[in-house]
């Protein structure tokens, strides 16, 4: 990115360069993760900011931990799209880039002359990515928010126990499956573009990533016209797949195929469980749960989750405690995971959870901390103002 790119990237899309446009949890959740790959991310907001800088609490000093979560390895620039000068910086970093993206209301970005047809005519190789809630259609003028998706895909209807009301997913899973089928997309038109030469228009919407995020459940449906309800913490297809108890603490307990159930049932100290008919083959214990439950129940009394979890993993059969956040964390770092990293140096080092990915050749970097607003507008702008050095800065 000429002379304000990052020295110190080395991601697999180093030298990549990302104009988001885009807000809140999809759109800055995508560009976080390409950032973290080596693009340059250049984060345009309003003058008053992307709304999850106050988002609060909990918080960081006067971060809110919201917006530190979904935004770190970016530069920050404030562009106010009414006022024409500042829209004509928008679109003169929409030219340069390789990537724009957006989750603005569908069409709302037209009148700056930032919607994909102006840009692809200033810059026929930018692949340019749209996150909508429902779509650009007749979807175009519902509000796209996570809970409202969570609620009319039938998410809820299936969360939450089967004598009680629906419940939302406990983060904004929708938003976060959409920004990664984003990347996914994204990264597919860098493809094609690297082939032909050509950009494309990328299109997410939340509703679309809830169908396909739904998997089984939107199978039964689709494919055997069965509308799936709740159950709880139960699986329809599989058991045991579920929580059970233990001396203390309740265990997840997976055994999702024959040989897994049988060394279950090894541990457990009932081999001959698994040769009983009612239990033999996996539909024949999803029939029988409610007879198979207190079996298992019983042995799994006689130690604590932790302890069943070392002894059961250690015979492959699929386990893990329920744990807070802080349990999840600590699992993390006891299996050399290494889930937190520090972001930037110094007094703006913030922690944060490490990149999903691992690359043995390209790794992913953390040199920036979420940025302040428009902190890097001067620089930013004293850019956009030059000649570029070539078809893109």
């Amino acid at each position: 990115m000429s002379e304000i790119a990052r020295k110190d990237a080395a991601g697999p899309l180093a030298g990549l360069l990302v104009a988001d446009f885009s807000r809140v949890l999809a759109g800055p959740y995508a560009t976080m993760l390409l950032a973290d790959m080596g693009a340059e991310v250049v984060k345009v907001e309003g003058p008053s900011g992307d709304e999850t800088r106050t988002w609060t609490p909990p918080s960081r000093g006067e971060d809110s931990t919201y917006y530190l979560g979904v935004n770190r390895g970016k530069r920050s620039i404030v562009l106010d799209l009414r006022d024409e000068s500042d829209a004509a910086l928008g679109r003169e970093l929409a030219r340069r880039a390789d990537v724009v993206i957006q989750n603005f209301k569908p069409g709302g970005l037209a009148r700056y002359g930032l919607d994909f047809e102006s840009v692809r005519t200033a810059n026929p190789a930018t692949v340019y990515a749209s996150i909508s809630g429902f779509g650009a259609g007749a979807g175009a003028r519902v509000p796209g928010y996570d809970l409202m998706v969570q609620a009319i895909s039938g998410l809820m209807s299936l969360t939450g126990d089967p004598d009680g009301p629906p419940y939302r997913a406990g983060i904004s899973v929708f938003d976060v499956m959409a920004g990664n089928h984003a990347v996914i997309g994204i990264l597919a038109a860098l493809r094609h573009r690297d082939a032909t030469g050509e950009g494309q228009h990328v299109e997410v919407n939340l509703l679309s990533s809830a169908l396909t995020g739904l998997v089984n459940h939107s199978s039964a449906y689709v494919a055997g016209g069965v509308v799936p309800t709740r159950m709880g913490n139960a699986h329809p297809s599989v058991f045991p797949y579920e929580p059970l108890p233990t001396a203390d603490n309740d265990l997840i307990v997976a055994a999702a195929n024959d040989g897994q159930f049988r060394r279950l049932c090894d541990v457990l100290g009932i081999p001959d469980v698994p040769d009983d008919p009612r239990f033999t083959r996996n539909a024949d214990r999803t029939a029988n749960r409610e007879v198979l439950r207190p079996i298992l129940t019983e042995r799994l009394a006689t130690r604590g989750a932790l302890e069943w979890f070392d002894l059961l993993v250690a015979a492959g059969v699929p386990c893990g405690p329920i744990n807070t956040i802080d349990g999840g964390f600590a699992m993390a770092e006891r299996l050399g995971l290494d889930p937190v990293v520090e972001v930037g140096e110094g007094d703006r080092a913030v922690p944060t959870t490490r990149h999903p990915v691992r690359f043995s050749a390209t790794p992913a970097g953390y040199a920036l901390p979420p940025p302040r607003l428009d902190e890097h507008g001067p620089e930013l702008r004293e850019w956009l103002s030059k000649e570029p050095e070539g078809d893109r800065g």
